[in-house]
């Protein structure tokens, strides 16, 4: 008896995911203003009646999409807590969790396109939702930041909370640099991003007799 009343069920998640689907490359392809929900509608031929029993209007599938960006964020550090006992095994698990959040953006042009062009002064609730992606991406960092300070691999007086926010606006600035290039050089172009990003943690823009490990 369960297994009939959990088909239609299941079919309802599965177009719930298939308009967000649709929604998410349409608005990052041709923009919110230009993405009506009759777009989104015609793109996987439904009846305007059937997407408004998934969505309320086009700011509530716009939230929803919003939402996936979120909860990719959430996934990148999954089974890679900060946990190194080594300066270089230190290093080594920045540059590869770095690497990780730096392709959550460069590595999807939409998700990209949708959380630093398309979600800017939309509304109140995706402005809140950015910032909550956002943050979500500072705890991230902070705690591989707090635990390099604890070990000391890096300088204790280290303000992590603020560090934190301008190495993902870094990350940022990347993914839009990635962004303007052309499409067979982003992956190049995204290792360089990387790179200068990871090199500028940790050994800086000093130079000479007064550089940080010099003797």
């Amino acid at each position: 008896m369960s297994f009939t009343y959990n088909v239609p069920r299941r079919r309802n998640e599965r177009l719930r995911e298939q308009i967000v689907d649709a929604a998410y490359r349409l608005f990052a392809e041709r923009g919110y203003h230009q993405t009506h929900v009759s777009t989104i509608a015609a793109e996987l031929q439904l009846g305007h009646g059937t997407f408004y029993r998934y969505f309320e209007n086009k700011l509530a599938i716009f939230v929803a999409v919003i939402d996936r960006v979120i909860a990719r964020l959430s996934e990148v550090t999954v089974g890679d807590p900060p946990g190194a006992e080594s300066a270089a095994a230190y290093r080594e698990q920045v540059e590869r969790i770095g690497a990780r959040l730096f392709d959550v953006f460069t590595g999807d042009p939409h998700l990209a396109r949708i959380v630093l062009v398309e979600a800017v002064g939309i509304d109140e609730l995706v402005s809140a939702r950015v910032e909550a992606a956002f943050s979500i991406m500072a705890a991230v960092t902070r705690a591989y930041l707090e635990h390099g300070v604890a070990r000391g691999f890096l300088r204790a007086e280290l303000d992590c909370e603020r560090t934190a926010r301008l190495i993902n606006a870094c990350i940022l600035e990347g993914a839009r640099g990635v962004l303007r290039a052309e499409s067979g050089a982003r992956s190049e172009e995204g290792a360089r991003w990387r790179s200068a990003a990871i090199a500028l943690l940790f050994e800086g823009v000093g130079g000479g007799a007064g550089a940080p490990g010099s003797t």
